[in-house]
């Protein structure tokens, strides 16, 4: 359970109730924890930002088989938030239908074409006509809403609960691995030490010298710390030049400060996203 206090403003997530950015927050804050739906990743940063409006926020940074979502790292760069937790969910996809539906009596499969393509071997395998929506958890909704017996979804569990539906097949996705890490967001001046923290996030830049991305490499691992995740990315407005965002895990908070005075020198715009603790692979 998150050491964060739930705060009666709720915490920003992209999508809609019963969508897997309110599973994570459900794992991370508690099921009591009220979610502020965003259509969008730039409104979710927007609502977290304004402190009349949100606590935090829920962001998925990526998945382990669609990659990271890169226009995430530009938001987080821009933004004035800090990461303060994490949580690595497993994405079981869900054909959802009104109570009393069998297979043969469904005519048309709802879902957001991402869940959609991700459960393509079990559609492919019955004549279905299959419709993309805007979100997992609208077609829950849709479903409920129509109590048409022709017409089931693709979501979570959790939209199941939510809307009244009956699952009817489980774990449709083709791949049974799939995991979504999200990162949990606080306000930078509203963000405290986290008890225990063994994983930060960081960006930064280097110059074009020959082999300076292998000695700020060296160095960290000179330090002991695990490189988890190095990502390059484009820096906006050069000229193919690039910056990394880098996670790293440690056992105590002075290897990670100890290294970042070692790298100061190979590096520049460096900026801290957060130091939290590790996630927990949990079930959606």
């Amino acid at each position: 359970m998150s050491q964060l206090p739930i705060s009666a403003e709720g915490i920003c997530i992209q999508g809609y109730e019963g969508s897997f950015h309110q599973v994570a927050a459900r794992h991370f804050f508690g099921k009591q924890v009220k979610v502020i739906p965003c259509a969008s990743f730039r409104q979710l940063i927007k609502q977290t930002l304004d402190s009349t409006v949100s606590a935090g926020a829920v962001m998925a940074i990526e998945n382990s088989i669609a990659g990271s979502i890169l226009p995430n790292y530009n938001l987080l760069q821009k933004a004035n938030l800090k990461v303060v937790g994490e949580v690595y969910l497993s994405i079981s996809q869900n054909l959802l239908v009104n109570r009393g539906v069998s297979l043969s009596d469904i005519k048309e499969v709802h879902s957001h074409p991402m869940a959609i393509l991700q459960c393509l071997d079990f559609l492919e395998s019955h004549p279905y006509k299959l419709i993309e929506t805007e979100d997992t958890a609208l077609s829950a909704k849709y479903v409920h809403q129509h109590k048409s017996k022709h017409i089931a979804a693709i979501a979570s569990k959790l939209a199941a609960e939510l809307f009244d539906l009956e699952i009817l097949v489980p774990d449709i996705q083709t791949q049974k691995n799939n995991i979504t890490r999200f990162l949990i967001l606080q306000r930078t001046k509203d963000a405290k030490p986290i008890v225990g923290a063994d994983k930060a996030s960081i960006y930064f830049q280097t110059d074009h010298s020959k082999g300076i991305l292998a000695k700020v490499l060296t160095e960290v691992a000179k330090t002991g710390i695990n490189l988890s995740k190095l990502q390059s990315m484009p820096i906006p407005g050069s000229h193919f030049k690039y910056g990394f965002y880098a996670d790293m895990e440690f056992d105590q908070l002075k290897q990670f400060e100890n290294m970042m005075n070692k790298i100061e020198s190979l590096t520049n715009n460096v900026k801290l996203f957060g130091i939290y603790k590790k996630g927990k692979l949990v079930k959606g």
